[in-house]
């Protein structure tokens, strides 16, 4: 029997609020998940950002730290866990990261900091972070289930090095990537 999205195949996901995170962004985020994967998703409580993954020096949040206490989290192998956080993250080789995701682990971390558009038209401004951050979610959703960047500029699997390309790039992966992960819609 052949099953609509990746609900029963790939169980559900879990949205972790860390720090302060706006839950009305969080529960959005969840809903919009839930119509683009058609898959459960579960927002769990918030939980503190952990203190060892801030750095001083360089005033940002070292993501793999984060990922590390995120995959404590995970209540079953088939849970995949994504994290949120409104804090500016690093790896040690970059200046900052949006994202990072460990598909061993089934964890990722989203950083809604760099998502922000400064202009005039604050209607804009929120359609557009809005749009951003599920673009990100999903990306990141798409590592966890084992899925690598795609040279379709649509997909929401394409690398994105600016906001214009990821505002370029729709929330949805392309049919190549759905056939990688078993996605079925």
């Amino acid at each position: 029997m052949k099953t609509k999205g990746i609900s029963r195949l790939r169980k559900k996901i879990v949205l972790v609020p860390l720090g302060e995170v706006d839950y009305g962004l969080v529960n959005r985020l969840a809903t919009r998940i839930v119509a683009l994967v058609d898959s459960p998703v579960d927002i769990l409580q918030g939980i503190k950002i952990p203190r060892e993954s801030f750095n001083p020096t360089r005033n940002q949040y070292y993501s793999t730290v984060i990922l590390n206490k995120l995959e404590l989290l995970r209540a079953s192998p088939r849970e995949k866990i994504l994290g949120i956080v409104d804090e500016d993250l690093y790896v040690p080789r970059l200046s900052f990261v949006l994202s990072e995701a460990d598909p061993q682990g089934k964890v990722a971390i989203i950083s809604t900091h760099r998502l922000k558009q400064q202009s005039l038209d604050i209607f804009d401004d929120e359609k557009l972070y809005f749009s951003r951050t599920v673009k990100e979610l999903v990306h990141n959703l798409g590592h966890l289930l084992n899925l690598k960047h795609c040279a379709n500029p649509k997909c929401v699997m394409h690398v994105s090095d600016t906001l214009l390309e990821a505002d370029e790039k729709s929330e949805k992966f392309c049919d190549n990537c759905k056939r990688r992960a078993g996605i079925q819609f």
